[in-house]
């Protein structure tokens, strides 16, 4: 297959990942990494999670990205999962029965148009037959979780967008208004309320059905806010909805295999915040003797340095310069 050829002769494969809600100085907002993995991306095959590049109304993936989120991407680092690249995935997406009918008109419309302009493969939607029953907060430590009621019923119907043929599952749960957990987060300062929830969901179905998900919250409140934002904001202010950056991601989100495809063997290197080394990407890929790189420019609210993980994890003041290590 055509896959085993993808990673060219002397071609490097990397990792440049940013953890959800964890309030990272650099990826904790909308789409702010996105800069940065893009330049990685122009020398370099590069996996990302969606929290790199997702902004909302726009996104910053490029055909050299593996779009993959974290449940996914932590069995591709265990070596359970392989990845097969794929151009254009058949999208479903799955709404959540709460959602007003006003809101989820405005959802249809963004689904039309983002297929009408990029010509997606978005083969239609589902209702859920019962309310999800989103909350989300931040705990003492200032890390974005939440809970979610009924997550069965999106199981429910991920598996009939699954049965009429699609390959990858798009998710949009009704949120409450998120600006009284983080009034700071329009200032480009805090961490993202949402983000912590908006991972549980697409884990859960990335677990059960072995498909690419990503999910995109949906509030009552569609306005656009007419006041300035920071620059790291921004994105997520000028659109009523966010779902074209999940479908965009989706479209071409590598298949995931248990069997064929590039594996964890064939990674070369591994990009992370500096204080956020303690996670199963780390962990796995020192492992397995790749490279690990940790950026004191990116900063979170994890507090967990990379001298108290391993002394083989190389330190950089910025993503710049860690460009040069890799690349020089």
């Amino acid at each position: 297959m055509y896959y085993i050829y993808m990673l060219k002769s002397g071609e490097k494969f990397g990792a440049f990942i940013v953890p959800t809600g964890v309030g990272a100085s650099v990826g904790g907002f909308a789409g702010d990494a996105s800069g940065y993995a893009r330049k990685f991306a122009k020398i370099s095959k590069l996996l990302v999670n969606p929290n790199v590049i997702n902004a909302g109304g726009f996104s910053g993936i490029t055909d050299n990205m593996f779009y993959v989120e974290g449940y996914s991407l932590d069995e591709f680092f265990k070596g359970n999962l392989k990845l097969i690249p794929s151009e254009s995935n058949k999208i479903g997406i799955v709404f959540d029965k709460s959602i007003p009918n006003d809101v989820l008109n405005v959802h249809i419309n963004t689904m039309n148009a983002v297929k009408c302009v990029y010509g997606l493969n978005i083969s239609g939607y589902e209702v859920t037959e019962d309310e999800v029953g989103v909350e989300f907060n931040l705990d003492n430590c200032g890390i974005s979780t939440g809970t979610v009621k009924n997550p069965e019923t999106l199981l429910k119907s991920s598996k009939k967008l699954i049965q009429k043929g699609c390959d990858a599952i798009a998710l949009v749960c009704l949120f409450d208004d998120a600006e009284g957990d983080n009034p700071d987060y329009a200032k480009g300062e805090g961490v993202d309320p949402v983000g912590g929830v908006e991972a549980v969901l697409s884990h859960y179905i990335s677990k059960e059905l072995k498909v690419p998900c990503a999910h995109s919250p949906a509030f009552r409140d569609y306005q656009i806010y007419p006041d300035l934002v920071d620059i790291k904001s921004a994105s997520e202010y000028i659109t009523p909805t966010f779902l074209p950056c999940i479908l965009l991601g989706l479209s071409i989100a590598p298949k995931l295999s248990q069997k064929e495809g590039i594996s964890i063997d064939e990674l070369d290197y591994l990009v992370m915040p500096y204080d956020s080394p303690g996670s199963t990407p780390v962990f796995e890929a020192l492992k397995r003797g790749k490279k690990v790189f940790a950026i004191k420019e990116n900063s979170t609210v994890l507090n967990v340095s990379p001298e108290k993980i391993s002394p083989d994890i190389i330190i950089c003041e910025t993503y710049e310069d860690c460009l040069q290590l890799i690349f020089k």
